[in-house]
């Protein structure tokens, strides 16, 4: 394959002088299949859709904020010296989905206590359409260029990225250099992971909030690798990687949340074909 510098169109359409861009369609398709998918679910076991298109309605703005603010956060450098728009420029890229959980999480947890819900039934619903929205979601990087790996070698694409479509290798090829499109590498392992889910969900015996916990686990080990790959990570300290130590320290929270849920009964069944409260 021939390899040249031009990229991919980012902008979906105009609307007059107003771009619409990919990542946003993206971002919302995944969303969107996402809330159908937990609405299905949740009419499944009885419990009605309003409270799904409700922490929907409220998760969403909300992560877009956190996940803004995470990043900008840790990327402070970039932004301390203005222009001030910059901060909230989203569709140039730069959010984080660390940030992005974060919000979800205290959205749905905090809504889940005003309406009396079991927070752990409501987060069960919501892991399989989380990490969809996440593999579709990556795809958005992949029409920005970003979140992409190092430099690819000869042997590695030889034997690996010359049997994948050109129009990957073509938008992984930035400025006359091929990088590792470690936005597919998270896309595909994401996709696994909700297949995983919705098996464990229809054929095991999941107890309440243990299909979250393992959506937790199950991108946690991935992201960890794959994040190590990467050349725009997010810093502790300038030398930790934000990412791949959250992703062992959810691991372990969710490890440690499993096995004491289970030994002190807070765990129930609820996965039996009946409906749940």
């Amino acid at each position: 394959m021939t390899f040249t510098n031009e990229s991919l169109d980012r902008v979906f359409i105009y609307l007059g002088p107003l771009p619409i861009y990919w990542y946003g369609v993206i971002i919302a398709t995944g969303a969107f299949l996402g809330l159908f998918l937990a609405m299905k679910e949740s009419e499944r076991l009885g419990i009605k859709k309003d409270y799904i298109v409700d922490i929907v309605l409220y998760a969403v703005p909300i992560s877009l904020i956190t996940a803004r603010f995470y990043y900008v956060l840790f990327e402070w450098e970039q932004y301390v010296n203005g222009p001030l728009w910059r901060v909230f420029a989203i569709w140039e890229g730069g959010i984080a989905i660390h940030g992005a959980l974060i919000g979800a999480f205290l959205t749905a947890y905090l809504y889940s206590r005003q309406k009396k819900l079991s927070f752990g039934l409501m987060a069960d619903i919501a892991a399989p359409s989380i990490i969809l929205g996440q593999a579709i979601g990556r795809w958005g990087n992949f029409m920005n260029q970003e979140a992409h790996g190092g430099p690819v070698s000869n042997e590695f694409y030889q034997n690996y990225m010359r049997f994948l479509p050109d129009f990957i290798n073509q938008q992984m090829f930035i400025d006359g250099t091929l990088y590792h499109p470690t936005f597919l590498y998270e896309s595909l392992w994401n996709i696994l992971g909700f297949l995983f889910l919705l098996l464990l969900r229809s054929k095991g015996m999941p107890r309440r909030g243990e299909v979250f916990m393992s959506y937790v686990i199950w991108y946690s080990f991935g992201r960890f690798f794959i994040e190590g790959l990467r050349t725009d990570s997010l810093y502790l300290f300038g030398e930790i990687r934000t990412a791949q130590f959250l992703s062992i320290l959810l691991i372990l929270i969710a490890v440690i949340g499993i096995t004491y849920r289970r030994k002190t009964g807070l765990a129930n069944k609820f996965y039996n074909g009946k409906k749940v409260k």
